[in-house]
């Protein structure tokens, strides 16, 4: 346990989110997702639900705020507009920590590739479908 850490944060998951560069990219993916197959990093977080994991890691990771997109999330039933509850509950996390930020949808195969093109992959234990999410990582700013 360490102070003013989350402790959901594992030694593991930490290790990645510090060798993280600016720009770097990293998904959290729902239960039925192929982590495994499209991880080159895979940190498991069984038992936690997406939203979770998300709340967790943006507690101490910046998301970038120099690209006009930095947050994505599937399309549900290749629908852009349609909005899934899971999407909802993402969204409530990034308005705690990072209130600029917005959800990008992506169709089909253009988000299975950007989460093989990740740094690293996080498998949840997310039981709702579409319970997947991409963060790009920002910068801290020098005082």
């Amino acid at each position: 346990m360490l102070k003013g850490i989350d402790p959901l944060l594992s030694p593991d998951l930490l290790r990645v989110l510090r060798a993280m560069g600016h720009g770097d990219e990293i998904a959290i993916v729902d239960g039925n997702y192929p982590a495994e197959e499209h991880g080159k990093r895979l940190v498991r977080l069984d038992g936690h639900g997406a939203p979770r994991i998300l709340d967790a890691i943006l507690s101490v990771m910046p998301v970038d705020d120099m690209a006009p997109e930095a947050v994505w999330r599937p399309a549900a039933h290749l629908d852009p507009k349609r909005i899934e509850p899971v999407f909802e509950d993402f969204a409530a996390v990034l308005l705690k920590h990072e209130p600029k930020q917005r959800l990008v949808p992506l169709v089909g195969d253009a988000f299975y590739r950007k989460v093989r093109a990740c740094f690293a992959i996080v498998a949840s234990s997310e039981p709702r479908l579409y319970g997947n999410i991409i963060v790009r990582k920002g910068v801290i700013y020098p005082a």
